[in-house]
């Protein structure tokens, strides 16, 4: 979080405020020049060839992102239910976050940022999404997925030509009057991303093939539907600890003795350093790594998103442009140095484009209580066999540990609840930053 951001909690009411903030470039932070600059460039190079932008521009849309990523964090907790949404234009030089309450306009002003009113409130769109997927089961074969679009405040159901009416009647019998959503033609056909052959992945059971997603102390994340609970892998040998799909698309692998977790990602060739978990917004660039189309990049287009595979539908996946092909799933997403998700399925293929869902990385650490291996220490090689002690003074929080949303602490006797997922660090003390603990 920014000096500015952090002078911003303090100053500003439990009523908050949300605003357009315009965003200017930054220098990289001194955690991005940890990695090699070999290897920051090509990530760069990569970034800039999928969204068509130079090297300097991609440097600069990163920076821009960093920043807007703190920004939505802030303003999210200190709206509350005034928060509709927020996200980032074409360029990611403008962070838009949507207001009900005109009366918080004088604020979002001296803060230096545009409001923009919208009619619903994100938790409004997400009660109206809730009950869509509490029908799940029963989502016709004719509707692929349907997510919340922040950017028109609307919840979208997506058909096939011509089956505009059982879209309907399924958001009908689910309680979603049709005047409320918008129903988007679509020519998705989502499927897992698990039958593969080559690429730098592990082996599940008798030899298919999936991506690691993000090291964790212990071993790795994954895709749910790429190993039950119980399965055994290879290359690094490990068991599925813990797996949930349909539903969810998540799982944790718990490696043998020998199997060292590290904070990088594959770039095919070379790897990029795993800094954190802070959350991008919405028109944020994002990059994945997989075992069948090596490193690719594209954008977030919505969050939240409920896909329906032929085994089931998947709730809360995060919806992207950036291509994917079989055997990609499980891979990492990220913006920068911070992970972001690892890949579910989605349509199309990386020849011809199509729309890629992710697995938010920040859930499965909390469902687990996974610690995400980052850059800046050295991972124990084996999984932990006793669980820590509590250092004296009855704290518990520590820099340098990232802390999924729900995430209980305690800091000088005192219990926190972490709001957000982040990695702390020296500064970001509980008692700091209310916009990221809430004191119990």
């Amino acid at each position: 979080m920014s000096r500015k951001i952090a002078a911003l909690a303090a100053a500003v009411s439990a009523a908050g405020l949300v605003a357009a903030v315009t965003l200017t470039p930054i220098n990289p932070s001194n955690a991005a020049q940890d990695a090699s600059a070999t290897a920051q460039d090509a990530m760069l190079t990569a970034l800039a060839r999928d969204l068509r932008i130079t090297p300097d521009e991609a440097r600069a849309r990163l920076a821009r992102e960093g920043k807007a990523a703190d920004v939505e964090g802030f303003l999210r907790t200190s709206l509350g239910t005034a928060f509709g949404g927020g996200w980032l234009d074409r360029t990611a030089s403008t962070l838009t976050i949507g207001i009900t309450d005109p009366a918080r306009a004088g604020l979002v002003r001296a803060a230096g940022a545009v409001p923009k009113l919208v009619p619903r409130s994100l938790a409004q769109l997400e009660a109206l999404k809730d009950k869509l997927d509490a029908t799940a089961t029963r989502a016709p074969k004719t509707v692929p997925g349907w997510y919340i679009d922040v950017t028109t405040n609307q919840l979208v159901i997506l058909t096939k030509a011509g089956k505009t009416q059982q879209a309907k009647a399924f958001a009908k019998a689910g309680g979603v009057d049709g005047t409320t959503a918008r129903f988007v033609t679509s020519t998705e056909s989502p499927r897992p991303l698990i039958d593969v052959i080559g690429g730098n992945a592990y082996y599940i059971g008798s030899g298919t093939r999936c991506s690691i997603g993000f090291a964790v102390t212990g071993g790795f994340v994954t895709a749910g539907h790429c190993g039950r609970l119980g399965a055994t892998t290879t290359q690094p040998s490990g068991t599925f600890a813990g797996s949930s799909f349909p539903g969810n698309d998540y799982a944790w692998v718990r490696v043998a003795a020998g199997n060292t977790p590290r904070a990088l990602v594959n770039r095919y060739p070379g790897t990029v350093p795993v800094a954190g978990s802070t959350e991008a917004a919405v028109g944020s660039s994002v990059c994945r790594s997989g075992s069948t189309t090596g490193w690719r990049c594209g954008t977030i287009l919505q969050k939240n998103a409920s896909v329906t595979y032929p085994e089931g539908t998947i709730t809360g996946l995060t919806r992207t442009n950036a291509c994917a092909e079989p055997g990609d799933s499980g891979g990492s997403w990220l913006t920068g140095d911070q992970a972001q998700g690892v890949t579910s399925g989605g349509s199309g293929n990386c020849t011809s484009g199509g729309v890629i869902y992710f697995q938010p990385v920040n859930e499965i650490l909390g469902v687990y209580s996974l610690t995400l291996t980052v850059s800046g220490g050295t991972p124990p090689t084996t999984p932990p066999t006793t669980p820590p002690t509590t250092p004296p003074g009855g704290t518990t929080w520590q820099a340098g540990t990232t802390y999924a949303t729900g995430a209980v602490v305690t800091y000088s006797g005192q219990r926190y609840q972490c709001r957000q997922g982040h990695t702390a660090q020296t500064g970001w003390e509980p008692p700091n930053v209310p916009a990221l603990w809430l004191a119990q």
